[in-house]
């Protein structure tokens, strides 16, 4: 079966890691960091996904549900730069859709984000024309780095885990 693959980061990777495992399409997740074009280290998971079964946009509709693209340095308690929020490609074809998918979040905001407090709409602009920074990047993939089997699929080996996102939530959304 021919497999696409990205890596998506912003705040704690096990967390998204979680919700890509349960995702229609997603064939394969794997827990580690990529290496960005300033040296730097992030914490991401990359997705191994069946192009027949779920595109790139959809997938991009999941994780800015779950990571705000306005946030410079992570999400809920996972915080700084290894933990910012970015989609790192590996094959050309993909970057203008990411540049695309990347002028609309700017433009349009967010997608509903899940969060330990459940449901929760993304507040309006004060003005229909204001413009918030989007920190997310769309950056070619440098390397990735495979965490350690034992970090793989944390919540599946603790269910129960404290978490920001409310997988309960996210168990009645059908992606």
């Amino acid at each position: 079966m021919y497999l696409k693959h990205i890596a998506f980061s912003g705040g704690d990777p096990r967390e998204l890691q979680e919700v890509f495992d349960h995702v229609l399409g997603v064939m394969e997740t794997t827990l580690g960091s990529v290496l960005t074009p300033d040296g730097d280290e992030v914490a991401a998971v990359r997705l191994g996904y069946n192009p027949k079964k779920m595109d790139l946009s959809m997938l991009m509709d999941i994780l800015f549900a779950i990571v705000s693209p306005h946030s410079p340095d992570g999400q809920g308690r996972a915080r700084g730069r290894e933990y910012r929020a970015g989609v790192w490609y590996e094959e050309e074809e993909d970057e203008p859709h990411l540049e695309f998918y990347m002028h609309f979040l700017q433009n349009r905001g967010k997608p509903p984000a899940a969060t330990g407090a459940g449901l929760t709409l993304n507040d309006p602009l004060e003005h229909p024309k204001a413009i918030r920074p989007i920190h997310a990047k769309a950056l070619p993939l440098q390397g990735f780095t495979a965490a350690p089997e034992e970090a793989q699929h944390y919540y599946q080996k603790h269910p129960g885990a404290e978490s920001d996102i409310d997988f309960e939530v996210l168990k009645g959304w059908h992606f």
